[in-house]
Order: structure tokens, then sequence, then C-alpha cells
């Protein structure tokens, strides 16, 4: 799942962002409403967390904008105005979910996670292929009975492999969803975490490679 935070709250924001990165997501940080207009124009996310209160174009603006441009990413507000009027307020403006400051960050996690499920394509709490099963909720992975320690690059590159149900997935793909926008293009990080993630998989083989193509999930 790749995720936008947008706070000027820099401390928040990048705490959130690490803390979602531990959940093998791929996440983009920005400070103000105009950097998240700037990187929703060019990037594709499954959730955007903004703050309501932002410098520039405000987290109401944002989501004013991704309403004019029929954004199918989905919106979390967060805010320090937690009453009634202030939540239909924000739902009002097109956002999906509402979150008040302070918050517990498992809330976070789990809403982000909802959001992601009525994403476009949905996100499936739990992908089977063959013996293996990824559960992204409880951000785990076993393979016939038997739990597989993957690092949090390798359960993204897996997660977006499983939902795209035996389709070609190419390296540019992956790059965009499972890592955020400092990942270097011309690097060979896609095709290391690959390997590694091949060795801990184990026989029979998952991961098949297409000749320039890419990866997909597939018997060999």
């Amino acid at each position: 799942m790749r995720v936008l935070v947008a706070d000027d709250e820099r401390l928040m924001a990048d705490t959130i962002a690490a803390g979602l990165r531990r959940q093998a997501m791929a996440v983009d940080v920005c400070y103000d409403g105009d950097g998240a207009v700037e990187r929703l124009g060019v990037n594709r996310y499954d959730v955007a967390v903004l703050d309501r209160d932002m410098p520039g174009r405000t987290g109401d603006e944002v989501c004013r904008w991704m309403l004019s441009t029929r954004s199918t990413t989905r919106v979390l507000l967060l805010t320090a105005a937690g009453g009634i009027r202030d939540r239909v307020e924000g739902l009002g403006l097109g956002a999906d979910d509402y979150l008040t400051k302070p918050f517990a960050f498992a809330e976070l996690v789990a809403r982000i996670h909802a959001l992601g499920r009525r994403s476009t394509p949905a996100v499936q709490p739990v992908l089977e292929h063959d013996g293996l099963v990824l559960d992204v909720g409880r951000h785990t992975a076993v393979r016939d009975g038997r739990v597989l320690g993957l690092t949090p690059k390798e359960f993204a590159v897996l997660h977006v492999l499983l939902r795209a149900g035996g389709q070609v997935v190419s390296t540019e793909e992956l790059l965009e969803q499972a890592w955020d926008e400092h990942a270097d293009p011309f690097s060979h990080v896609v095709k290391v975490t690959v390997m590694t993630l091949r060795r801990k998989l184990g026989d029979p083989p998952v991961i098949q490679t297409v000749p320039r193509a890419g990866y997909r999930i597939g018997a060999e």
C-alpha cells in the first residue's frame, strides 16, 4: 500500500511515516498542502493522511481539490478539533475518515488498512496462493505452516505480487508501490529484494521472472 502523509508538525509526520514503513507501507511525506497537491498530481496513492491545519493549502483545500479531480485516493483527516460539527464538516469536504489528535498509532494503522480495502482495486486483508498466506492486518506471512521472517520491503513486494493475481508486475510498478519517492529507479534494489524473498519462500518457487517484463506469482 502506498500512503501520503502531509502534516506541518514535522516530528509527527516523520514519526507516522516511520511507523507505517515498519508495517510494509510505502510512504511519502510532505509538510504543507501545496506539497501534498504536487505529490498527489504525480503519484498514485491508496490513502492520503492529511492534517487539516497546514500552511499554504489546508487539508480542507486539498480535499476539495481531490474531489474536483475525481481522485480515487482515500483521505484520512487528522485534526485537533474533535467536536461533532468538526467531524461532520471534515467528512463533508470529501474525506473518507477522520481522526482526532492525539490518537493511538494502532488505530491509525487500522483505519488506513480499512481505507485501503475501499481503494481501487481494493486491498484485500488476506491473500493466499498455493500454501502461501499473507495477512496484511496482522502483518504475517506463512507458507505451509512455516512463519516467514520477512523484512518490511520483502513483505511489501510479496503483497504487490499477490494483489496482481498472477499478472506480470514490472520493476517500475514495484518501485512505485513498494518504495517511496526517494527510490533510485536505476538501482538493483528490486532485484535484490526479490532474490532474498525467493530464498525465504523456499521451494517450490513462487515468484517467476518474466524476461524484459517483470515478475509474477506462479510456477516457474
